[in-house]
């Protein structure tokens, strides 16, 4: 068991090292992207299935909440909550359509819309993100290395990595680290 441990946790420390060692220019430009957006009055739609899901809720609460700073309320949203929306879309259309329909609702122009997929091709982080895109949201994609979330997103954020479990990893690790930078602008801390 300890050199299972042991292993875990040093893949985990490489697929972090390797993701900020390739992705820092991307990291800066989205903190600035996600300040100016909230900087304006607009917001962040987060969208995802499965553990993407609650990473989007934990997100989100970072953002109104707080993250390290004492600060005022800024505004995000998990589109993955409201149970009643997402199960009368599913029922009436489908589950590809959950996420679209809310970013067609409540979506505005300059808003963010921060779609996470490991795979980077769940269908319903798909049309989300084409709902956006439509709507002239720009769009920030958490994915693996591959699918097509990569394509669509005006920053990608892809984990080189096999193992679902580490690009959950590195993906909270990312959003924690756009949390805190947000708030630095934001804040002047």
């Amino acid at each position: 068991m300890n050199r299972i441990i042991t292993e875990i946790l040093e893949a985990g420390i490489a697929a972090k090292r390797e993701f900020i060692k390739e992705n820092i220019p991307k990291i800066e430009q989205a903190a600035g992207l996600l300040a100016d957006t909230l900087d304006r009055g607009n917001k962040i739609l987060l969208f995802g299935n499965g553990g993407s899901a609650a990473d989007c809720q934990h997100i989100a609460a970072e953002f109104v909440n707080r993250f390290r700073l004492e600060r005022s309320p800024l505004a995000a949203m998990a589109l993955t909550t409201d149970t009643s929306v997402l199960t009368s879309i599913g029922n009436d259309y489908s589950f590809d359509e959950i996420y679209s329909k809310q970013v067609e609702a409540l979506g505005r122009k300059g808003d963010v819309a921060l779609g996470i997929s490991t795979s980077g091709n769940s269908p319903n982080v798909i049309r989300a993100v084409d709902a956006a895109l439509s709507k002239g949201l720009h769009v920030i994609g958490f994915s693996g290395k591959a699918g097509l979330l990569k394509d669509r997103s005006g920053i990608a954020f892809c984990v080189n990595s096999e193992t679902t479990a580490r690009i959950q990893e590195v993906h909270i690790f990312l959003a924690h680290i756009l949390c805190d930078l947000t708030e630095r602008i934001l804040f002047d801390a």
